[in-house]
């Protein structure tokens, strides 16, 4: 897992809603334009969004993105997995992968731990905390 050009979009896209009143909605358009975000890939982003239980789309004349979740409950960590998946910086590290070496490698604690305090560190700011710095 790499954390790509597309977190750092979705993290922006979570902060600029954030920033209005819980339950509202943002338009896409207004969004790209603010976060220079092209709108395609913003798009895409917002899907994987809605598919982490993030944010919900809404169609038509009142339509946009909304947070499902309040800005001072969503970690980075969750908007990170939310668009790249899983945070495993080693295959054997992956949930649910079984390595037939673990008990004898020598580089997999090694691994464990860098993964560990990734986790830590991507788990201890939520999006309110971040806006909160903004200011």
């Amino acid at each position: 897992m790499q954390i790509t050009r597309q977190s750092e979009y979705a993290i922006k896209t979570l902060l600029e809603l954030a920033r209005i009143p819980f339950g509202r909605t943002m338009r896409t358009g207004n969004i790209s334009e603010e976060q220079e975000i092209p709108e395609v890939f913003l798009k895409k982003i917002i899907q994987l969004l809605a598919r982490g239980g993030l944010v919900t789309t809404q169609r038509g004349a009142r339509g946009g993105v909304r947070l499902t979740v309040p800005a001072d409950q969503v970690k980075i960590i969750d908007v990170v997995e939310a668009v790249e998946g899983e945070l495993a910086i080693n295959p054997c590290l992956a949930e649910g992968r079984h390595c037939q070496n673990e008990q004898s490698c020598q580089i997999r604690r090694i691994l464990q731990r860098t993964q560990d305090a990734i986790r830590v560190e991507l788990g201890r700011e939520t999006l309110q905390d971040i806006l909160c710095k903004l200011k």
